[in-house]
């Protein structure tokens, strides 16, 4: 991937229409993307049928294909990467789920996917609907998963894109998995 500032100067200049940048954008993110994309795959069941190229290129498009975003620079474009990769991969599972007939949900181990202690899968669909409810009670911390969990971001990332200090959003980070590993023990 080309330098932050590179793709900072393509983030902006695809920004105000520069059809070259948009172009370029796609080869200067796509390693990334991919990696992040194989990430959330090497988290789902080993039988899925959706590849981490295909969820790449799905996400992708999605991003282009949106109205013209006002990129804040490189953590900004793979918060909003990550939180198109959830919809594609929920959708997937949706839909797979649909087509079975109550099996197929796409499953993931809970205690890799957010490092918590918890010993039982979860699928997508039941991180879905937390996140839902999470949204509810606090967006801001529904982002925070979703950057976290779907678009691999670190946690110095998140920060920047929220314009948090890097200590508030760790202390945030550590209660909302506290919230997580509740709502997903319950079920």
């Amino acid at each position: 991937m080309k330098g932050r500032e590179d793709l900072t100067h393509l983030l902006t200049a695809a920004s105000a229409g520069d059809r070259g940048a948009l172009d370029a954008l796609l080869p200067a993110v796509y390693a990334e993307l991919r990696r992040r994309a194989a990430s959330l795959m090497r988290r789902e069941r080993g039988e899925h049928t959706l590849q981490p190229t295909a969820l790449v290129h799905e996400a992708f498009l999605q991003l282009i294909e949106s109205e013209r975003v006002d990129w804040k620079g490189r953590a900004h474009f793979f918060a909003v990467a990550s939180l198109i990769m959830r919809r594609v991969l929920v959708d997937h599972a949706r839909t797979r789920l649909s087509d079975k007939r109550g099996g197929g949900a796409t499953r993931v181990s809970i205690d890799r996917a957010l490092s918590l202690s918890v010993e039982r899968d979860t699928d997508v669909l039941d991180i879905d609907r937390a996140l839902q409810k999470l949204a509810a009670l606090d967006p801001r911390h529904a982002e925070i998963v979703s950057m976290r969990f779907f678009g691999g971001l670190s946690v110095e990332e998140v920060a920047a894109v929220l314009g948090t200090p890097k200590r508030t959003l760790e202390a945030e980070w550590s209660l909302i998995k506290a919230w997580l590993r509740r709502e997903l023990m319950v079920r």
